[in-house]
C-alpha cells in the first residue's frame, strides 16, 4: 500500500517542527516521510499471533527493598566531623 505525502502534509510538519524547508528540502522530505510509511506498513504484515505484547525486549521486574526505619546514629555521631558545631547544630558560613 503506497502512502502518498502531499505538499500540505510536509507544510503542516514543517510549521510544527518550526523548519523552513526549501523547495529541494521538502522534496527530499516527502520522499523520507514516504518510505518511512511504507515501512511501518511493511512490518504491519508480520505475523504476530500468539506474539504477547511487551513495552522491553528484556524481562524487567522492579527492585524494592523494605523501607525499615533506623535510628542508630547520634546527634554526635553525626555532628563527629563537622568543621564547627554549636547547640548540637551545624555551624556553616553566613551567606547573604
Amino acid at each position: 500500500m503506497a502512502n502518498i505525502i502531499d505538499d500540505e502534509t510536509i507544510e503542516y510538519v514543517s510549521i510544527l517542527a518550526k523548519l523552513e524547508l526549501s523547495k529541494e528540502e521538502r522534496e527530499q522530505a516527502k520522499k523520507d516521510m514516504g518510505r518511512m510509511l511504507d515501512y511501518i506498513d511493511k512490518l504491519g504484515e508480520l505475523d504476530t499471533e500468539g506474539v504477547e505484547p511487551m513495552s522491553h525486549v528484556f524481562p524487567v521486574q522492579n527492585v524494592f527493598r523494605e523501607d525499615v526505619v533506623t535510628n542508630s546514629d547520634t546527634r554526635e555521631q553525626l555532628l563527629a566531623n563537622a568543621p564547627e558545631q554549636k547547640d548540637g547544630m551545624f555551624m556553616v558560613p553566613r551567606i547573604v
